[in-house]
């Protein structure tokens, strides 16, 4: 009886670890897409501020242009 226990203890107890090394790799691999999700947003806020800058300069020729156009006249 007390070797069927014991069994069935290591049997749990095996299990038990399996689960909480699955719950392990599961947080790892959260925090590696954590860690990518971060530098995908960074890489965006780049590509914002690349089209932001663009943005403004391409106002600044466009405004240049008719004013150009405007003395030409």
């Amino acid at each position: 009886m007390m070797k069927v226990e014991r069994n069935d203890w290591t049997k749990t107890y095996y299990k038990t670890l399996k689960g909480l090394e699955a719950m392990i790799d599961m947080q790892k691999q959260i925090k590696d897409m954590l860690k990518i999700v971060a530098e995908t947003n960074m890489m965006i806020i780049e590509i914002e501020d690349s089209i932001l800058k663009a943005s403004t300069n391409n106002r600044v020729i466009n405004a240049m242009n008719i004013a150009e156009i405007s003395e030409d006249l």
